[in-house]
C-alpha cells in the first residue's frame, strides 16, 4: 500500500507525491493507496492505475507555472563570422 496525498476519486488538485504514490503502486503492482484523509482507497487494475497516473499527471502538468523560457520562448544567440 502507498500513501498519496490527496483522494483518488473525487480529487483536489494533485500533487507531485500523488504522482510519486501512485507510481510507486504500479512499480510493486499494489492496487490499494491511502488518500489524505486516510482512507484506502483500492482501484481494480494496473490499467486504472496506469489511467489514474495520466490524469495526475496532466492535471500537475497544467497547473505548473511556466518556466521563463516557456513563456518568453527559447534563448538564441547569434554568432557572427568574419573572414
Amino acid at each position: 500500500m502507498h500513501t498519496a496525498t490527496a483522494k483518488i476519486g473525487g480529487m483536489a488538485s494533485f500533487t507531485t507525491s500523488d504522482l510519486a504514490a501512485i507510481n510507486a503502486a504500479i512499480a510493486s503492482g499494489e492496487l490499494t493507496i491511502r488518500a489524505a484523509d486516510g482512507k484506502l482507497v483500492t482501484l481494480r487494475s494496473l490499467s486504472d492505475l496506469m489511467q489514474a497516473r495520466q490524469a495526475i499527471m496532466a492535471e500537475i502538468a497544467s497547473t505548473t507555472t511556466p518556466t521563463a523560457a516557456r513563456r518568453f520562448g527559447p534563448r538564441v544567440l547569434l554568432a557572427g563570422f568574419r573572414e
